[in-house]
Order: structure tokens, then sequence, then C-alpha cells
């Protein structure tokens, strides 16, 4: 009769679960490679640089082969993009969904690991009716021509939704879609529900800043002490409005009874610079509010509706884009300079911090440009351009900021406390198991 496991045994198991759940938290953070720039460097020093991170995602906004082969045997999971102007052909033709599959995905599958495909960006933003109505049609294509290549089960197809498709975001509690868009989100809704695939948001403090002009929301938006904002509805109060708006969406799923439904924040970012009128847009901003978000997510609080787990969650972006039209800020929302070196250190390089570093503190004074009452309301086009397989390249996707800064959450546990206790416990079982053995 074989002998019961021994402590060091369960010890050394509970090691490794520790450690896996450690790892897998770091999955969570995700980073945005747009192209719309003249100046980027080659797609394999990319590849180089985003190893050299702890961001264990990308997001695409098309089908670049030669950054989806640069990203071959990384372990990064890769988000691509079907563009806008593919929905039609998607929708109306499978053969067309299946030759996309071909062109785009199997050359390259498993070797990159493509985890999800996004069919169009902020469709529902545009005044096209007939692509709205088209994409749902798409992708379900998509998803049967993934189905025929023996792909169904391991890539999921979703689409990008502007915050605008919330026609209510404030107290979070109250957060419900635009009515307007219902009938399409319930179709979307049924094919996310169906396929296990997320449903995908766009939420940025840094444009609901510009609308909202009491003094402290700018400590708000960046994760800095503040008072908070209560939310009449649950009494819970919100410490950030990051968290404010992901629980309004999803607030707004529960209302349409689809509370398990995944959300996967897109993009979030916050631009380093912008024009006279676009206020906050500072190094310093931006770099506590990516900074303290990646902490955020790594402490796994979560939100207060969704505890306990971090979203995944996509931050805008890798590199300026100098060929970006709109606002000023459009260029200037990169983590990296083109020569590869930061912008400012959000705590994701794995040689000066180390995988589970944290974000550096920023100065707990918010500046003092609180815009004025009734301040910037800009539409910025805060995703790049993507270029479907026929080379037509689409128009500047755009993301329409929060009408309304629903902003508020739990205070978020200090991550760099919760780190040290990672490494902590990690240490300890090690000395307790090799004692035993």
């Amino acid at each position: 009769m074989a002998s019961p496991p021994s402590t060091a045994t369960y010890l050394f198991f509970l090691l490794l679960l520790h450690a896996a759940e450690v790892a897998r938290s770091q999955s969570y953070v995700g980073v945005n490679y747009g192209i719309v720039a003249d100046n980027l460097p080659p797609p394999s020093a990319s590849a180089k640089l985003l190893q050299s991170t702890s961001f264990g995602k990308v997001r695409l906004y098309g089908a670049d082969p030669a950054i989806i082969k640069a990203l071959a045997n990384t372990g990064i999971g890769i988000t691509i993009g079907a563009s806008n102007a593919d929905i039609p052909a998607m929708a109306a033709d499978l053969n067309f969904a299946k030759g996309w599959i071909s062109s785009n995905v199997s050359p390259y599958y498993p070797a990159s690991k493509i985890i999800l495909i996004n069919v169009g960006n902020e469709v529902l933003y545009y005044s096209d009716e007939n692509l709205k109505t088209q994409l749902l049609p798409a992708m379900q294509n998509l998803q049967n021509a993934l189905e025929a290549a023996s792909l169904g089960g391991k890539i999921k197809v979703s689409t990008v939704h502007p915050m605008s498709v919330l026609g209510q975001s404030e107290p979070p509690s109250a957060g419900r879609f635009d009515p307007k868009y219902v009938d399409l989100l319930k179709g979307l809704l049924d094919f996310n529900k169906a396929t296990g695939s997320p449903f995908m948001i766009n939420p940025y403090p840094f444009f609901a800043y510009q609308s909202d002009p009491r003094p402290d929301t700018l400590a708000f938006c960046l994760f800095q002490p503040n008072a908070g904002r209560p939310d009449s509805g649950t009494n819970i109060k919100y410490m950030n409005m990051f968290d404010a708006q992901v629980d309004a969406v999803k607030s707004a799923l529960n209302a349409m009874a689809y509370p398990d439904v995944e959300i996967v924040v897109a993009e979030t970012g916050w631009a380093y610079q912008g024009g006279p009128n676009e206020n906050g847009a500072t190094i310093e901003n931006a770099k506590a509010y990516n900074g303290n978000l990646v902490a955020h997510l790594r402490s796994m609080v979560g939100t207060p509706l969704m505890p306990g787990k971090s979203i995944d969650t996509y931050l805008f972006a890798l590199y300026d884009e100098d060929l970006k039209a709109g606002a000023t800020s459009e260029k200037y929302f990169g983590i990296y300079k083109t020569d590869l070196t930061s912008i400012y250190d959000i705590g994701v390089s794995k040689s000066s911090q180390g995988p589970l570093a944290t974000a550096p503190a920023p100065a707990l004074t918010p500046p003092a440009d609180a815009p004025a009452t009734g301040g910037a309301t800009t539409l910025p086009t805060n995703s790049s351009t993507t270029t479907p397989t026929t080379t037509t390249t689409t128009a500047p996707n755009s993301t329409i900021p929060q009408n309304s800064p629903t902003a508020r959450v739990n205070a978020s546990k200090n991550a760099g406390s919760l780190n040290i206790i990672d490494i902590n416990f990690v240490v300890v079982i090690f000395l307790v198991v090799a004692s035993m053995l």
C-alpha cells in the first residue's frame, strides 16, 4: 500500500499553486500595439521589448503578419482584429470568413498564441446602421470558420464597444445600456454567452476628466487619495473612476440578465501631452494612471461588484502614433519611445524591477489644472486604424468619452504590500519544505 503524501509534499504543491496564481495574475495586464505611425521599430524589436516586460497579452488592431510572426514562441497572448471594412463581406459569405482565417490565423497558430479575434472596432459608435446589423452575422461566420479549421475551442471571437453604449452610468449600480442599442446588444451578448467570449469595452477616465469639473476628480481618476464617491444604490464608496466605469458596465450586463459574460477592458490609458484645452495631459498624470492601474490589477482586489479578480485590461498604448488624426493627445498615449526606452516607468520592466514590481508612487497632490465647468468634450480617436486583408485601410476608429464620470470604488489595496506578501510566502514555504526533505 502506498504511503500517504508527506507534509512537505502538501506544502510543495501549495507553493506551486500559489506561484501559478501569481504568474496568472500577470496575464491580466496587456497592451495595445497600434501602428498608425511612420517611425516605429521593426516587429522583431517590439517583440523583444514585450518579452522584457510583464505584459502577458498584446492587442493588434489588424492582423499584421510581420507582427504576428515576430510574437511567435514568446508565450504572449495575441488579440487580432478584422477591420470594420471586412464586416459586410464576412457577414454575407462564410467562405470569406474561412479565407480570412486561412490567411490571418492558420499559418501562425499555435506558435503565435492568438487568443481572440475582434470583428470590427466600436461599430456601434458609427452612424452606419447596415454595419451595425451586419456585425453579429460576421461574428457568427467567423466563429463557424474557426470551427471548420478546428480552432473553435481555442480562439474566441468578440468585438469592442465604446463607452457610449451606456445610456446611464452614474452611479455605477444604475448602469444601463442605451435603449437604442439594446436589441443589437442582446444578439451580441447571446453570442458572447454561447461561445464564452468576452464583452469588450473602452473605459477612459482621461476623457471623463475633461467633462467633470469637480475639484477631486483628477485624484479620483488617477487612483490617488481622495474622499471617494458613494453609490446611492449600494452604499459602496468608490475610490477611483476605473472601477466605477467598469462596474457601470457590469450593472448594465446584470440588468439585461447576462451576469456571467466576462468583461475585458480592450483599451484604457492616459495621454502625456495634449492641446491647450486637454486638461491633465502630463507625463506625471500618465505615469500615475497607468502605474497605479497596473498595481491595482496586480492586487487582485477587483472592483466592488466583481471582487477578488482582476479584469483583463489592455493599456493604450505601446508606442506613440504620430500619424493619428484628431485631438493633439491622440499622438501621445505611448508608454515607450520608438527607440525602445520608456517614456515613463509604470513598473512593468522585468530587468529593472522584476515581474511583480509595483508601480512607482505618484505625487499625492493633484496638479492644479482642473477644467472649468463644461470642459472639453472632444471625441478622440483612441484606436488605431486597422488594415483588412484586401489592403484597404479604414478610417481611424474612435472612442467617445464617457458622458458621465460614473466614478466611485472600494479603496484598492496597496499592491506593493500584497506583492511583498507573495514573495515572503514563497520564501517561507520554500524554507519549510527544504527543512523537511
